[in-house]
């Protein structure tokens, strides 16, 4: 028999086991029966059935249960209190609300309380600063490519990233409502670090796939011509017909050595906007990998090891494209040409992940 689901103490049932339980008794079950239908104790099926046969209804009665300890004034009172710090968890919030009311109140009840009134605990949006200069130029680029449709097409999107030894996603969560995912105060900023681990270069387009490349070393701009740009990159361009070359302002790819052989190659570029990484699909894509990475249970040891199982993700496809990676490009683009769009009324809410 398949194992009982662990229930938490006292707790309700909902109108469907009700109606179900009146169900299988109308149709001639016993109580013992019942009760091991829907996985109740046998007293709590007489006890919906006595109320249904001397009362007619399924409903508890007004009034039941444990009366809350808070009036609808301190929950008012409790929500202000975790709208003032956006990262206060709910043991903070107890202890503020002790020496605010004199009254105690314990971290589980805050956390009932937020939740009934719309407050949910969500890890917050990191960003990099921007300027204001920053912000204009991404909006620019948002206007300016807000229409494109089968431009895309053409697009070949490409990025290096790092991925560690170890991975965690914090342990800070800041309480919101449903659309306040942008707001400056659920926002938390963030610069990257350098810790062990292993760089790639790869690159997508609206049809296909780059090879991976594995970057040992920092990577300077004579290394990108001599280990990504003449052996992959070019030829990968080359086999594209229009095909337009998308990188980062990175200083490896901006140098005049770099511009020059793009010239000499006549390769176009897409024009960036600087401190942008979550404008490209690409970024998407490795926070897949990075994600099924942290996935999995098996200890890594180094970084030759991390690089063996990355390659075997990319070797099996799992995690370097989504299935319809011709329509999230698409998608992808667009939404984030709507959300820099709509950026315009509060310049203070864009992310930059």
């Amino acid at each position: 028999m398949p194992r009982r689901r662990k229930r938490a103490r006292f707790e309700q049932l909902t109108e469907f086991e009700r109606g179900r339980i009146i169900g299988l008794r109308e149709a001639g079950l016993s109580y013992r029966a019942v009760a091991s239908r829907v996985q109740r104790n046998s007293s709590t099926v007489m006890r919906v059935w006595k109320q249904w046969t001397d009362e007619c209804r399924t409903t508890r009665k007004s009034g039941s249960g444990p009366r809350n300890v808070t009036s609808a004034r301190d929950d008012r009172h409790l929500v202000r209190m975790a709208r003032t710090d956006r990262t206060a968890s709910s043991r903070q919030l107890a202890a503020l609300w002790s020496i605010a009311t004199g009254v105690s109140l314990c971290a589980s009840s805050i956390r009932r309380r937020l939740l009934q009134c719309g407050l949910r605990a969500r890890t917050p949006l990191y960003r990099i600063p921007l300027t204001h200069d920053h912000r204009r130029l991404r909006l620019q680029w948002a206007n300016q490519h807000r229409d494109w449709r089968a431009d895309w097409q053409h697009v070949v999107f490409s990025d290096e990233s790092r991925f560690n030894l170890w991975y965690h996603d914090g342990r800070i969560r800041v309480r919101r409502y449903a659309g306040e995912r942008h707001l400056p105060e659920c926002i938390i900023e963030r610069h990257s670090g350098r810790t062990p681990g292993v760089m790639v270069w790869g690159a997508i387009a609206y049809h296909r796939r780059s090879q991976l490349l594995r970057i040992v070393g920092n990577l300077n701009s004579n290394r990108y011509i001599r280990e990504v740009l003449q052996p992959e990159a070019v030829p990968f361009l080359q086999s594209l017909p229009g095909a337009v070359f998308q990188q980062d302002n990175a200083r490896p790819h901006t140098a005049r050595i770099v511009k020059s052989f793009f010239a000499a190659q006549q390769v176009q570029l897409l024009p960036w906007p600087a401190c942008s990484p979550d404008m490209s699909p690409i970024e998407h894509v490795w926070d897949v990998i990075g994600r099924r990475l942290a996935r999995d249970p098996r200890p890594v040891a180094s970084a030759d090891e991390l690089w063996v199982r990355f390659y075997r993700y990319r070797k099996a496809r799992k995690g370097y494209l989504p299935s319809r990676r011709d329509a999230f490009v698409e998608d992808f683009l667009r939404e984030r040409a709507r959300i820099h769009l709509t950026e315009e009324e509060n310049p203070e809410t864009q992310p930059c992940s």
